[in-house]
């Protein structure tokens, strides 16, 4: 790949943390138990990266950005807070940026806060999943529910309220009463911004093997819909606005870091297996350590794979990527970034799921109707030209 460049100053940038104290049975994302010497090392090869990436970074503004993995948490907050100080001498950061870290229920503590508060992180998403214990460790968590009201304690007790609860629904196990549950609990807690994703079962992971082999029971289709709708009904009545299929924020508390993936801004992804989008430019890192380590030893960008987007492309993602959110597929800013007429363009598949009911036209935004993001699936294929 040749030398990395863009016109548009403002990035968002995403730092992969490849470490657990424990794999979840669900996952599927690039991921290592943790050990010390390895930790050390990837951290090392970490900011030489930053370095790599210097000459691009120079006159970059950072608006957002997110530790995710993994688990940052798992890992000293020395650790994060060196990763943000070599950004912060090759970039520059926005007054209000927006730095995001994913930490677990049971590995943080005052003093890791306070680390990462002097580090410049004002966002936490805590890895929450269920409240019901029994299914916690059916899914392969190391934390329970007293872990989850004890971090929300210690994030409250430094006076954080910027922070996010990750669940999920369609769990084994899971009945409508645990989502009844998690909603009361949910009000307790009184979380400034949720994700609510239903389980996809990854293939290579051990959900899918015991699924595969019947030893598992998971909600039907129609329950997992009736606890999708019984959640956005809820929140909605407790203050929190849907602003994508699966997010619901207090206002003023989007995730301003998701949003800039689900509208296509550039970001810069980095660490082992992260994803980067520039312009038309989509390219990953490498998923093995070794391989991401010789190519930053070799002065090298540690990319696995590259692709040059086509207008297809990009018209495609941004259709998709539009759909699954409240406000709709911007159809001006559509015609603009890719100086196509967007109503013409998808003349056919506008035509056919206005009349399927599945989605409505207002301000001159495609938008889902609630039948649509029940069958959202169904609709984003129809706008993926091949």
């Amino acid at each position: 790949m040749k030398a990395l460049e863009t016109n548009n100053p403002n990035l968002s940038i995403y730092i992969h943390i490849p470490f657990c104290e424990s794999r979840c049975y669900y996952c599927d994302f690039c991921s290592s138990v943790i050990k010390d010497d390895l930790v050390e090392k990837y951290f090392y090869y970490l900011n030489l990266e930053i370095e790599l990436y210097s000459e691009f970074l120079k006159d970059k503004i950072i608006n957002t950005l997110f530790i995710g993995g993994g688990t940052p948490s798992s890992v000293e907050a020395k650790y994060i807070k060196a990763v943000l100080e070599k950004l912060k001498t090759v970039s520059s950061f926005s007054k209000d940026c927006e730095i995001t870290l994913e930490v677990n229920p049971n590995s943080i503590d005052k003093s890791k806060v306070h680390g990462y508060l002097n580090s410049g992180i004002n966002r936490f998403s805590i890895g929450a999943q269920s409240f019901n214990d029994d299914i916690l460790k059916i899914i392969g968590r190391i934390h329970n529910e007293d872990d989850i009201f004890k971090a929300v304690d210690t994030l409250k007790s430094f006076n954080i309220i910027n922070y996010s609860l990750d669940l999920m629904l369609a769990l084994p196990n899971q009945k409508m009463k645990d989502i009844e549950y998690s909603i009361k609990t949910i009000e307790e807690l009184n979380p400034t911004h949720l994700s609510y994703y239903s389980l996809i079962l990854e293939d290579s992971t051990l959900l899918k093997k015991l699924s595969d082999e019947g030893k598992l029971n998971f909600p039907n289709e129609d329950l997992d819909r009736e606890m999708y709708h019984y959640v956005i009904n809820s929140l909605r009545n407790l203050g929190y606005f849907q602003y994508e299929i699966s997010n619901f924020s207090k206002k003023g508390f989007i995730s301003r870091h998701n949003l800039n993936y689900w509208t296509l801004k550039n970001y810069l992804g980095l660490g082992l297996s992260s994803h980067s989008n520039i312009d038309t430019l989509r390219f990953n890192n490498f998923y093995n350590f070794n391989n991401y380590f010789k190519a930053i030893e070799n002065k090298k960008y540690p990319i696995e794979y590259y692709e040059n987007l086509t207008v297809k492309d990009r018209v495609n993602e941004f259709s998709i990527l539009g759909l699954r959110l409240n406000s709709g597929i911007d159809i001006s800013r559509a015609n603009e970034m890719f100086n196509i007429n967007f109503s013409s363009y998808y003349k056919d598949e506008i035509e056919k799921n206005l009349n399927g009911g599945l989605i409505y036209i207002k301000d001159n935004f495609i938008k889902l109707t609630d039948r649509g993001r029940d069958l959202s699936n169904i609709v984003e294929t129809d706008f993926i030209r091949l």
